[in-house]
């Protein structure tokens, strides 16, 4: 891992307080926050109790706190310098209710504790959804082009309404300055949702899938895949990027992360193990129009709204986090691919 500088090389060592510590995210970022003596203290605000000392993270102190709960969130945060809010709902198994009162009114909430309790910086994760999935969206596009709600996916429309509420709770306030990532595709050995405390219960399921990515698969499949680019981001660098916005570098603002270089999905089925067959994208993004439009209909889980992501690619600039953040991705994005692979 790098060693990013800090703006104030004599600060104090920073509270940093995460919550929903146990992601994807939380392990791309708790390694930095271990190995960094800029860092005097993590606490990790979960709903549900966990133990940081076995995953290695003898620097953070649990504290209980659901981001519906104000008062108890607000709680938790006391005493952060930076708060980083990673806790969200990607999914869509719950009731859509259960879901804005988690992604949207929970960010808010996490937002208003870490004013209440002084935090210098609020870190969120945004995502290259907020962009959605426009057919004039253009490929390459900057922190500039405006961020605009999806029309089905629930993911996306509530990350392009948290970019704005955020924006407005903010305000013309220098503290907590808000820092805002855009990652696309997150992989890495906990991509699929930190598999290291997955319920027991998945274990007979998860092993042998995690081997049969890892070892390939025993005959060749052919797999018809769209012809569509794709960006990818592994989680360590993710964790970069968030680390570099809790030490205060660059000004606060939004800003695009993903490895180098775009990936088409067909080598994504290649790294697989798969016979890719190319399947030309428009048709493909046409059906997934239609998917999206039934996914619309009354009744439909949520989670069917994911289909409006194939309706057309989006890939962003990310020379800002380069330029400004001096963020350097250690993996690109098919690199972030095959080590995800490796580890699966």
């Amino acid at each position: 891992m790098g060693e990013p500088e800090m703006n104030e090389t004599t600060a104090p060592a920073l509270t940093v307080a995460v919550t929903g510590p146990t992601g994807t995210f939380g392990f791309g970022l708790l390694p930095f926050l271990q190995e960094d003596e800029r860092i005097g203290r993590v606490v990790g605000v979960a709903r549900r109790p966990f133990d940081p000392a076995s995953q290695g993270w003898d620097k953070m102190e649990y504290r209980r706190g659901d981001v519906r709960d104000a008062a108890a969130l607000e709680q938790a945060l006391e005493g952060a310098d930076v708060v980083v809010h990673l806790a969200f709902m990607i999914t869509g198994a719950a009731s859509p209710e259960t879901i804005h009162a988690i992604n949207v009114e929970g960010t808010l909430n996490a937002f208003r504790a870490a004013r209440a309790v002084g935090a210098k910086r609020f870190v969120y994760a945004s995502s290259v959804a907020a962009y959605g999935f426009h057919r004039d969206n253009p490929v390459g596009m900057t922190e500039e082009w405006p961020a605009r709600p999806a029309d089905r996916l629930f993911y996306a429309r509530e990350k392009a309404e948290l970019e704005q509420l955020l924006a407005e709770e903010a305000g013309d306030a220098p503290e907590p300055g808000l820092y805002l990532l855009r990652p696309p595709i997150v992989v890495g050995p906990h991509a699929v949702g930190a598999k290291d405390l997955a319920p027991d219960f998945l274990d007979p399921l998860m092993r042998p899938l995690a081997g049969l990515v890892r070892n390939g698969l025993p005959i060749p499949v052919p797999l018809p895949v769209p012809d569509l680019p794709m960006q990818f981001i592994h989680e360590e660098d993710v964790g970069q990027a968030l680390f570099l916005c809790i030490l205060g570098t660059g000004t606060p603002g939004v800003y695009n992360i993903a490895g180098d270089g775009l990936v088409s999905a067909t080598q994504v089925a290649r790294e697989l193990g798969f016979v890719p067959i190319a399947v030309p994208g428009r048709p493909v993004q046409s059906a997934a129009r239609v998917g999206a439009a039934l996914a619309g209909l009354p009744g439909m889980p949520p989670a069917a709204g994911w289909v409006e992501a194939l309706t057309h690619p989006a890939i962003m600039d990310t020379e800002k986090a380069k330029r400004e953040l001096h963020w350097i991705p250690r993996y690109s994005g098919v690199e972030a691919v095959r080590d995800a692979i490796a580890q699966a």
